[in-house]
């Protein structure tokens, strides 16, 4: 099947990856972050960790939307539920998010608030079509990439005079994040860094032209790629070429479906009908200026914070979860202490292990083998 098969041949996957540990030189490190969960999955299921050299390491990023999204905005919406006569909407992993005194909206479900899971925000709005009489949210969350669908049912609950839906907007800018990790926030506690393998879907949206600042002002070079196991090991090696070479650009090895410019329809409607929130914060990144959306003013009747009045406060992550050292790439999730112990998909403490775009899910899915100790019958 094209784009699939040819895209996970095993024999040109030990190909690219010879050419890696060719060209990589032996007396030097080189530090790669892969900014979107999309490519820790895939990192991790299908192996590339074992087909590249001792001294090339891949680090994980921020690029989970359901792993930056912060206590305080699940404890929001709980609070919503369980206070007010409303139904509330929203993507199955968001359920899990682990939230204040060991809630999440799954819990908070089997409590007796109106939460459902669905697969898009037409199916909130839909919902609220066909229960005219009862308030429908729908929290959403996700980057530049689930942002243009949740502004098109938006402008299409106006255009309709749905007065019962209203959206809880967590929608998160990817530019400011990873301006984020390069300028060591919060507080210097971020990993050193030699280049980026730039997100995929997110890059369908906005392009390979919103990284050229970061390229060129902090001589970090981009390659963007697909979610393939070719294209993440073609793009490391695009990245090591560069960093051989002292150059620092944008790269795109996704070109099958990433311009430079992006989908200018789809950004159109997001400026129609988002702005920049002033701050919003990112769990693991702290409180970060214009790095959110908002609900612009022309749309604010379906703004759920403003018709329920509500108000958001921080609450600090649970002490014995690394999830914000993780999504910063100072650690890894084998450096957690209760990583595969008492923090598991089945029971997530920190929210990397929710969404299998989390970098502690996919470890744990497909990872563990390689931290475990060899036994003796192994060794023997």
């Amino acid at each position: 099947m094209k784009y699939i098969d040819e895209f996970r041949d095993g024999d040109l996957a030990r190909h690219i990856a010879e050419r890696i540990r060719t060209e990589v030189q032996p007396d030097r490190a080189y530090r790669f972050m892969e900014f979107c969960g999309g490519h820790t999955h895939a990192i991790s299921r299908y192996g590339v960790l074992e087909l590249l050299p001792p001294n090339l390491r891949m680090i994980h990023g921020p690029g989970c939307p359901v792993c930056v999204l912060p206590i305080g905005r699940v404890d929001m919406a709980i609070e919503l539920t369980l206070n007010n006569p409303v139904t509330l909407c929203t993507y199955g992993d968001t359920m899990r998010v682990p939230a204040s005194g060991s809630l999440s909206l799954t819990k908070a479900k089997a409590r007796g608030a109106d939460i459902r899971m669905v697969y898009s925000a037409a199916d909130a709005l839909a919902l609220a079509q066909a229960q005219p009489d009862r308030q429908v949210v729908f929290f959403a969350i996700g980057f530049e990439t689930t942002t243009p669908p949740t502004a098109l049912v938006i402008r299409e609950a106006a255009r309709l005079g749905v007065t019962n839906f209203s959206v809880m907007c967590n929608h998160v800018l990817t530019p400011p994040a990873i301006r984020a990790i390069l300028d060591g926030a919060p507080a210097g506690s971020t990993a050193e860094l030699d280049g980026f393998v730039g997100p995929a879907h997110v890059s369908v949206v906005i392009g390979s032209d919103p990284y050229a600042r970061f390229a060129r002002e902090y001589q970090k070079p981009v390659v963007i790629a697909g979610f393939e196991p070719l294209d993440v090991l073609q793009a490391i090696l695009m990245l090591v070429r560069q960093v051989n070479q002292g150059r620092a650009e944008v790269e795109n090895e996704f070109t099958r479906a990433v311009t430079p410019h992006g989908n200018l329809n789809a950004q159109q409607v997001m400026d129609d009908v988002f702005e920049l929130r002033e701050a919003f914060e990112w769990r693991g990144l702290g409180t970060m200026p214009l790095s959110a959306l908002r609900i612009r003013e022309h749309y604010r009747a379906f703004d759920a914070e403003d018709r329920f009045g509500l108000s958001y406060r921080t609450v600090p992550d649970n002490k014995a979860c690394e999830c914000g050292a993780i999504l910063r790439g100072v650690k890894r999730p084998q450096d957690c202490a209760i990583f595969g112990t008492v923090c598991t998909p089945e029971n997530p403490v920190g929210s990397c292990m929710v969404s299998s775009e989390g970098a502690c899910a996919a470890h744990y899915t497909y990872g563990r083998f390689r931290d475990a100790a060899p036994t003796q019958e192994a060794t023997a």
